[in-house]
């Protein structure tokens, strides 16, 4: 099959070790070439590309590789020029990167350099029929996040899209499987090097969002009712985590790493309690595929009711504390 016209993933990597929001991106990836008649492809630039066959292991057919020692850190500058010169030589039609702080810096370079359109923090990708035949539909939380907006790119190409992390499923890994590799040189002296990376000093991640069973989620009813405590007792109770909208980071009650939603982080738990917050789309979209979702609001047409499995009507003061007695009561009665 020609190179022309595939679907291009950003394989982004961190001193050699693949993003996993690049590889919840395969699936996806996938699933557009089948329907727009193309195939799957991942963009690697690095130091080396050791790593580069956990890419077909998780389904990924080829890889464009460019390495280089100097390449192991990300550089903006060299890494735009590098990826922009691939898309002009195979022309992909479409490209997904992560919106992660490297993928929202690298793509709308790329984009600019291409004259490609670039649409990011989608919540969803998917493929309609066009007057000219397929095209691809991003979807993104728009107005306040009340509404889903589909955008369109019917002129430009390649389509360039940044999605969440955590908003697809990673694919199954299959151990051994292999894949194309197409190697193209790196000239260093041709690329953009004003500002350069030196050193990566990486923080300690805190994934306790990520890998919780239980989140207790407060919105902006938590904060004008007061109830903070009630809350932070409620998840203690249930051995969960702490998280809120913005709102709550605002006022310093939770750290901006304990966000949901658009702008902070993405969670599937087996139980997700929402605590007066309304239910705007770019909230939801950080927890819609959790197992369970419970909320209490006592708007009673809150859009949150909507996404919810169960729910209660009614105010924060009075049915939290209520709650939390009970359930200490239900799980000192099971020992």
């Amino acid at each position: 099959m020609s190179s022309k016209n595939e679907i291009w993933i950003w394989a982004e990597q961190r001193q050699e070790r693949i993003e996993p929001s690049s590889i919840e991106l395969i699936e996806k990836g996938k699933e557009l070439a089948e329907l727009l008649s193309s195939s799957l492809a991942a963009v690697y630039i690095g130091g080396s590309g050791e790593r580069i066959e956990e890419l077909f292991e998780y389904g990924v057919p080829k890889v464009y590789l460019l390495h280089h020692p100097e390449l192991v850190l990300y550089q903006g500058g060299p890494y735009s020029i590098l990826f922009s010169r691939l898309v002009a030589k195979y022309q992909p039609q479409v490209i997904l990167m992560s919106t992660t702080y490297l993928g929202l810096e690298l793509a709308p370079r790329v984009a600019a350099l291409t004259g490609a359109g670039l649409t990011a923090h989608c919540v969803d990708l998917f493929v309609e029929r066009h007057k000219d035949g397929h095209i691809l539909v991003q979807v993104v939380p728009g107005w306040g996040g009340n509404l889903m907006v589909k955008i369109v790119c019917p002129e430009r190409r390649p389509q360039m899209a940044t999605v969440k992390a955590g908003i697809f499923e990673k694919p199954q890994r299959r151990p051994g499987a292999s894949g194309e590799v197409v190697s193209n040189p790196v000239r260093l002296d041709e690329l953009d090097w004003r500002v350069k990376a030196i050193e990566l000093i990486e923080e300690e991640e805190d994934r306790s969002l990520e890998e919780a069973d239980v989140i207790v989620c407060g919105g902006w009813g938590v904060k004008g009712a007061g109830v903070m405590d009630d809350l932070q007792k409620l998840a203690e109770t249930l051995k969960g985590a702490v998280a809120g909208t913005r709102p709550l980071v605002d006022a310093g009650l939770i750290a901006e790493n304990q966000m949901i939603g658009i702008s902070g982080k993405t969670v599937n738990p087996r139980l997700f309690i929402s605590l007066g917050a309304s239910g705007a789309s770019h909230f939801t979209t950080g927890f819609l595929k959790s197992k369970v979702i419970f909320s209490i609001d006592q708007n009673p047409n809150a859009q949150i009711f909507e996404v919810s499995d169960l729910g209660i009507v009614g105010d924060l003061k009075k049915v939290l504390p209520v709650l939390v007695d009970e359930l200490e009561r239900y799980m000192q009665s099971r020992g």
